[in-house]
């Protein structure tokens, strides 16, 4: 039913044809609720109780249609007549789906596809898929090439949010819908969602799947996987509800009009800033002259955004510190017995991370606060300048949103710019870059040279060499990427200024969307290269080798060192 609501949605349909695709989807609805009720009356098979929840919501709506097709119930009773029919018809048949597909045991192979393969193939899976979508006649309000399809479908799934067409006017309600559905797939990636649902569902997975999804969460130990899933998808749908909650309520009649066009503005930004996706449905994003200084939405969009790149790990590992914090005052207030210590609460990782982001935020929003105050600040008044200042330091750490005018800020903000973007958000984000806690490393490692240490300490602790050979490996690849893409782009657009090129270059890889204006107006030979480069930074360059390259699985000898001069 999925492929023919695809039919219904993407294509024009004759009155009679409508009539026809009503009836299926009832009868096929009609199919699904007798099977459900042979599982459980005949068969007798025992589901858990989050499942019956979902198979009864399932038996409501199914009701609640059934009742919409009686003429004289949804004449005589206004509430049915109210509600869109065929909207209830599209949340039910998605119910369904998802109820039937997640039942289909996920199984992995790792003798066919290693972790860093299946990652990378479910990413291309998705933006064929999107592309695809993209392209059906009621998607768009005009034709749509296959390039630019692909462009934006890229662009949705690897959460960059540089366009080509202009996403509020070239794209219907259905196609946005689409780029929604991208984005919320490409942040957390595909297999997150497939296999929590499969798990759900079946109540059980597989050890090798337990494995890949290990990799996939950054859990520390595989018994961990599982809860470590719940407890993101949680996150993301808490803190996307709550950002919905917020924006909606920070919009007013003059700016959106009609409730549902607020609704859905809600909901696709929410979405939009939590994954550091960066689309927008208006012409020019924040910068809009409605929503320019509408400054409660730019802190509501910009902690969105804050919190979607700061890193799963971090969010767990600060939840668990809370908790933590919680009960030792409970234990202290009661007094009936002394509070439990555990030391290192709050990891390594957790405190390098955190206190990196907050450098680059208040140095970031310093600069951009001098740099710009006669430039793009000047028509906001001070509270302003210090909201815009902030986002505007925020937002090229991966988000993409932009509430000035990118083309017309001063040389040194790009420049500080370049470098936000170059470093961007934090490991097991939704953002891109080559990640604050790569940086912190490699700052480390300096001043480590500089002492003359042999290896790297930080609060107490010894960061290990594969990390160290992991963060250079990352700067590395990311530069010679970037290279490639400004040389190459260079060569295809040469009446484009360096600048700006270089500004598309760092913004694509890093997942920005940041731009000075130049995307749309690139030769399609420049946006394959944007593409490419959106999708290798997405999945990363080390990422692809390890994909690529066979895994030496024992090193048991050892070569005499030696010294290879430097300096």
């Amino acid at each position: 039913m999925i492929l023919v609501s695809i039919f219904d949605l993407g294509f024009k349909h004759p009155d009679k044809e409508e009539e026809m695709l009503r009836d299926f989807y009832f009868l096929g609805l009609a199919g699904g609720l007798v099977s459900i009720l042979i599982r459980y009356f005949i068969f007798s098979l025992k589901h858990r109780f989050k499942v019956m929840i979902f198979d009864w919501l399932f038996v409501i709506l199914f009701g609640v249609l059934l009742l919409m097709r009686i003429d004289v119930l949804r004449e005589n009773f206004p509430p049915l007549e109210f509600f869109n029919q065929m909207m209830f018809v599209y949340i039910t048949v998605l119910l369904f789906f998802i109820r039937e597909f997640a039942t289909f045991e996920l199984k992995y192979n790792r003798t066919l596809l290693n972790p860093a393969q299946l990652f990378i193939a479910s990413f291309l899976s998705l933006i064929l898929m999107g592309t695809a979508l993209l392209m059906l006649p009621k998607a768009t309000v005009g034709d749509i090439s296959f390039l630019d399809a692909l462009f934006t479908a890229t662009s949705s799934v690897c959460v960059t949010g540089l366009i080509v067409v202009d996403t509020g006017s070239f794209f219907t309600v259905f196609g946005q819908t689409i780029i929604l559905i991208l984005m919320q797939l490409g942040g957390l990636g595909i297999m997150t969602f497939a296999s929590y649902f499969s798990y759900f569902f079946r109540g059980q997975t597989s050890y090798e799947n337990q494995i890949m999804l290990k990799d996939v969460t950054n859990s520390e130990k595989i018994g961990e996987v599982l809860g470590v899933l719940k407890k993101i998808l949680s996150i993301t749908v808490i803190v996307e509800f709550l950002g919905f909650i917020l924006i909606y309520f920070s919009l007013s009649k003059t700016e959106i009009a009609e409730i549902s066009d607020r609704l859905f503005f809600s909901v696709f930004h929410a979405v939009s800033g939590f994954c550091n996706a960066g689309f927008s449905t208006l012409e020019h994003s924040l910068y809009d002259p409605a929503f320019r200084f509408n400054y409660p939405l730019h802190l509501i969009i910009a902690f969105l955004f804050l919190l979607g790149g700061i890193g799963f790990p971090i969010l767990l590992n600060l939840y668990r510190y809370v908790i933590y914090l919680f009960k030792n005052s409970i234990v202290n207030f009661t007094n009936k017995k002394p509070s439990v210590h555990s030391p290192w609460v709050i990891n390594l990782n957790t405190r390098l991370v955190m206190i990196t982001t907050t450098i680059l935020l208040i140095l970031g929003t310093t600069v951009f606060y001098f740099f710009e105050y006669n430039n793009t600040l000047a028509e906001h008044n001070w509270f302003g300048k210090i909201v815009t200042s902030f986002f505007g330091a925020a937002t090229p750490r991966t988000a993409g949103f932009n509430t000035v005018d990118t083309g017309a800020l001063n040389f040194s903000t790009m420049m500080i710019i370049f470098l936000l973007m170059w470093i961007g958000a934090s490991p097991a984000s939704t953002g891109g870059g080559i990640k604050t806690s790569t940086i912190a490393v490699a700052t480390l490692n300096f001043f480590s040279l500089a002492q003359g240490k042999n290896r790297i300490e930080y609060h107490r602790r010894e960061i290990s060499q594969s990390t160290v050979r992991r963060a250079f490996a990352i700067i590395t690849l990311s530069l010679l990427v970037i290279g490639t893409s400004i040389f190459l782009i260079a060569s295809f657009d040469s009446d484009k200024t360096l600048l700006s090129i270089a500004f598309e270059a760092f913004s694509a890889y890093s997942t920005v969307g940041l731009t000075t204006g130049i995307t749309g107006d690139l030769s399609e030979a420049s946006k394959v290269v944007i593409i490419f480069t959106m999708f290798i930074g997405r999945v990363s360059m080390l990422t692809i080798m390890i994909a690529m390259l066979r895994r030496v699985r024992h090193l048991n000898y050892r070569y005499p060192k030696d010294e290879i001069l430097i300096n």
